[in-house]
This record gives C-alpha cells, sequence and structure tokens, in this order.
C-alpha cells in the first residue's frame, strides 16, 4: 500500500468532508476521532441507519460516506445504491465486518468506490479516503 504521504492529487489543502453512517455509537465516535487527527479532514456528521445516510449526505454533500452496511432501517448496499444514483459526486465507502467476495461484489455495484473490512488498520481508513476522493477505487487489504 502506498504512503498516503504520497497522495498529492487533489486535495493538498483541502478538507475532505466525510459522513460517517454506522448503527454502533462507539464505531462512530472511534473512526470520527480516528479521521480528524488527520490534517486535512473534517467528519461533517456521523448517522445511524441508512435513510439518515441518504437525508444528509443529500443536505451536506459531503466528499466521502464511510457506510457499514448492516443498520436498522434501510441497510448500507441499499443507502449505497440512493447515495450514488443521486449524487454521483459523493464517494461511498463501504465499512463492514462482511468480507465475502459477494458481499464486496453487490456493494461495488450498488456504487460504492471502496470497500474496508472493519479490522483494517487506521492508516488504510485513512488512505482508502483519500483514494476514493481522487476517483479512484480502494479494496482493502485482504479482500476479494
Amino acid at each position: 500500500m502506498p504512503s498516503p504521504k504520497a497522495d498529492s492529487n487533489r486535495r493538498d489543502n483541502a478538507r475532505i468532508s466525510i459522513l460517517l453512517a454506522d448503527d454502533h455509537p462507539v464505531v462512530r465516535e472511534g473512526v470520527r476521532c480516528l479521521l480528524e487527527r488527520r490534517p486535512g479532514v473534517r467528519v461533517v456528521a456521523a448517522v445511524g441507519d441508512g435513510n439518515a445516510a441518504i437525508r444528509e449526505a443529500e443536505r451536506l454533500k459531503p466528499d466521502v460516506v464511510v457506510m457499514d452496511i448492516t443498520m436498522p432501517g434501510m441497510n448500507g448496499i441499499e443507502a449505497t445504491r440512493v447515495i450514488s444514483d443521486n449524487m454521483p459526486e459523493v464517494a461511498v465507502i463501504i465499512f463492514s465486518m462482511h468480507s465475502s467476495s459477494v458481499i464486496v461484489r453487490r456493494a461495488l455495484e450498488a456504487g460504492a468506490r471502496g470497500y474496508l473490512s472493519k479490522d483494517a488498520v487506521a492508516e488504510e481508513v485513512v488512505w482508502a479516503v483519500r483514494v476514493v476522493v481522487d476517483g479512484k477505487r480502494y479494496i482493502g487489504q485482504g479482500l476479494a
């Protein structure tokens, strides 16, 4: 994996805005802390379900949505599909405990630009955000 410091494309001095969507408050807070300790990154909202993720994405137009799959109400794959169809400029990264190739493929078909397992290290999460903001796709290490 290349070093995040080597990333000198689109976002050198701009702040990357991120919306977090996960039904576990401790995960949302942990990922928020992890991301906001990095320069150039700002978490603009954190929500607990897919419907709220869509509403906040429409309202805030973040650069990236970091989305869990298993959430109450609308799941993350369906929310990704809605966000990707209606706001193609918003990159979605699925961040999930599910790592089967079938689930990864379904997420990518729904429009996700990235997929990370929740056992990823902190630097990989930050790197994935920067990669998808630059318009590329990112599949986490160890995923099919």
